[in-house]
């Protein structure tokens, strides 16, 4: 009788022992980076890994390792909604975020958290998780904003903070100077807004764009031409110059620096911040403020032969381009050059007016 197919052999055992190992390298190193919506899907594989992935802990852990684009919100003038860019691994229960207390336009998003403001004549923000449902009602400011604020949230996931600690930027016409914006800053740990004493001057609230966080610094975008930045630890302001004036030049992150993708004609030029201190040098320095980092061309086999000259930028990351060409999103990924249309729900939704890139995170709030 060959001894190797006893159950009780050393070489049985090896082999348990390789799949109890492998097992746990799944668990421990595969699970936490994976988007929430797989992850649900998963807890039905066995009581264990329910068990792992429900634990406050996993949530800590996949915040932190899950930091890619899943997908867009978007909203034109109803509920907002969803499109995932990967709809069997990422999504939402609630893409309409039904779940909050009164009707809300989206705003902002950063790392699996999501600002949106309610529609009741009081404005208020909120804070929330579409994953997970869970939200907080902000406290009201102490500035008027304005119809339509310009917020940037600040959450950069930490390893040793389980509570996230997150920060609301606004942006905000002066009240005092007609050319001129100021700042509001909403830290989670005082649960209260500071307005900076900081005042930017030449720029005005109503031609700022989208708005992005990196490296300890918010930046929006003027159209027309310029960027505004406000400094957080420096509470500080100033006008970065952008030579780029096509309504359509987005701002966003690409290897942890803020970075611009502007379209012109077939080509997809994204360039990466390398030094904010070019406005002050003198006249004649070489120093470039912007550095090119990546080059995308792009043909009308892209768009199921829709002209690809008519494509707008919705989002840019170091991972994935999220463009518009007619009435239809599509997703291009940076590293392998694929192209995938973004399922959308229903034709009165198309035009979406507001996007704003979301993480399938499960961060508990």
């Amino acid at each position: 009788m060959d001894n190797r197919k006893r159950p009780g052999n050393l070489y049985s055992s090896a082999n348990s022992m390789l799949y109890l190992d492998l097992k746990d390298i799944i668990r421990e190193h595969a699970l936490p980076n994976l988007p929430a919506k797989a992850l649900f899907r998963f807890m039905a594989v066995c009581r264990d890994w329910k068990l792992h992935i429900s634990a406050p802990f996993f949530h800590h852990t996949q915040s932190l390792c899950c930091r890619a684009i899943a997908g867009i919100f978007c909203q034109a003038h109803g509920n907002p909604f969803f499109l995932p860019i990967h709809p069997n691994s990422s999504g939402v229960p609630d893409p309409s975020l039904s779940f909050l207390p009164e009707p809300v336009d989206i705003k902002a998003s950063s790392n699996g958290l999501l600002c949106c403001q309610g529609r009741n004549e009081s404005r208020s923000y909120y804070l929330c998780n579409p994953a997970t449902k869970q939200w907080n009602k902000l406290p009201n400011p102490t500035a008027f904003h304005g119809p339509d604020p310009a917020l940037v949230v600040i959450f950069e996931p930490s390893v040793l903070n389980f509570v996230p600690d997150y920060k609301l930027i606004c942006a905000f016409q002066s009240a005092d100077f007609d050319d001129a914006i100021e700042f509001e800053v909403y830290t989670s740990k005082s649960n209260s807004w500071s307005v900076s004493g900081e005042i930017c001057f030449g720029a005005k609230r109503r031609v700022l764009g989208s708005g992005v966080h990196a490296s300890g610094a918010v930046y929006w975008n003027i159209v027309g031409g310029g960027i505004v930045s406000f400094d957080l630890s420096k509470d500080r302001s100033q006008l970065l110059q952008n030579h780029c004036y096509d309504r359509n030049c987005v701002l966003g992150t690409y290897d942890g620096k803020l970075c611009k993708a502007a379209i012109n004609g077939l080509s997809v030029s994204i360039s990466a911040l390398v030094n904010v201190h070019t406005n002050t040098m003198q006249m004649q320095s070489r120093e470039n403020m912007w550095e090119r980092v990546k080059i995308v061309s792009l043909n009308g086999n892209m768009f199921d032969g829709v002209n690809a000259t008519n494509c707008d930028i919705i989002s840019v990351s170091s991972d994935v381009l999220v463009l518009k060409s007619g009435i239809k999103l599509y997703s291009y990924n940076i590293k392998s050059g694929e192209t995938a249309p973004l399922n959308q729900p229903d034709s009165h939704s198309y035009n979406a007016t507001t996007c704003v890139p979301y993480v399938n995170s499960l961060v508990s709030l």
